[in-house]
């Protein structure tokens, strides 16, 4: 099950709840799903409990406490619990690593779009400043991911002013530059030094990009010894192992989440932020994707290929929309 499809199995909760008269709300448009935060457990977590408890006169855990036989019901869910205020943590069925990576290799460069913003058009007011164009620039590709237009123009009063750049930025290169400018949050002054050009893992820009590569490499590798990725149940050999799957599973869950507030707020730092994320977890797992030594491909290794091969996916889309390249050798 994928982000966007458990969303709507929690909306479809809220509803049967409805129907049956152990709620009087009327069913939100959509359902947040994210990873859980401190104190959470399993896969997932929405606080659509939260957010229904006032317009439902109940407290946030009773309303938790009327939808999660509703959740744990649902195919998919092997188990729903409630934590802090009235969180829903949900933990998925064996099937989600699978369905997940085969539904982000099926969407392609698609995957993350969503119709938050359908119809919407954002308007977005500019300085004339190099920082202020390059997000505006940027959030026109992000806000389209979301079904809505972005409009740019240079008029008062302002309504998108991130903090200049201290000094010209293009000196760095297109890709160095934009994410110098891209990658701080809008109250934060952008560091224009070399420090975005060094090939080493203090960089977070070279980071995403060589983990990128390296998912490339993985499938030059792996069909040089003869086999392809295929989506299935990985039989974890480790709790390490499994620790650094859930990661990048994470990560790419959350990817269009991380889309969706990047579009809404007007933070392409959000994306940025979100491709170290999965660059880092990818990178942690990487090391399990090849067999060692005399070892022969498994269904293993063609899952966790498959794995891999979705992390490439989602920091290739994210790049582009950053307008960064993302090299397939480097």
């Amino acid at each position: 099950m994928t982000p966007v499809e458990l969303s709507r199995t929690v909306l479809r909760a809220v509803r049967r709840a409805v129907d049956e008269g152990e709620l009087s709300v009327a069913v939100p448009a959509r359902a947040v799903v994210t990873l859980p935060g401190p104190g959470g457990c399993g896969d997932y977590a929405t606080n659509i409990a939260l957010q229904l408890a006032r317009p439902a006169g109940r407290g946030p855990l009773e309303v938790a406490e009327i939808l999660r036989p509703h959740l744990s019901g649902a195919a998919g869910v092997a188990d729903v619990a409630i934590t802090g205020p009235g969180f829903l943590n949900i933990s998925l069925g064996a099937g989600a690593p699978a369905a997940l990576a085969h539904h982000v290799l099926t969407q392609g460069a698609r995957y993350g779009h969503g119709d938050a913003l359908a119809g919407q058009v954002v308007e977005l007011r500019v300085p004339y400043d190099a920082r202020a164009e390059v997000v505006a620039d940027t959030l026109v590709r992000i806000v389209a991911t979301q079904g809505g237009r972005a409009e740019v123009r240079h008029a008062e009063p302002v309504n998108l002013r991130p903090v200049p750049a201290p000094e010209d930025p293009a000196p760095l290169g297109p890709a160095a530059a934009r994410w110098a400018l891209l990658h701080p949050a809008p109250h934060d002054r952008p560091r224009i030094t070399a420090d975005h050009l060094v090939q080493r893992e203090s960089n977070p820009l070279f980071r995403v990009r060589y983990a990128h590569a390296r998912t490339r490499a993985l499938s030059r590798n792996a069909a040089a010894l003869g086999y392809v990725s295929d989506p299935s149940h990985v039989s974890h050999e480790s709790q390490e192992l499994e620790s650094q799957e859930h990661d990048l599973l994470g990560a790419l869950g959350d990817y269009p989440h991380a889309l969706r507030v990047a579009a809404s707020h007007r933070t392409p730092d959000r994306l940025a932020r979100h491709l170290v994320v999965t660059a880092d977890a990818l990178l942690a797992f990487q090391h399990a994707v090849l067999p060692l030594g005399d070892e022969k491909p498994s269904a293993a290794h063609r899952a966790r290929l498959a794995l891999a091969e979705a992390a490439g996916t989602v920091l290739a889309g994210g790049l582009s929309l950053l307008g960064i390249s993302a090299p397939d050798y480097l």
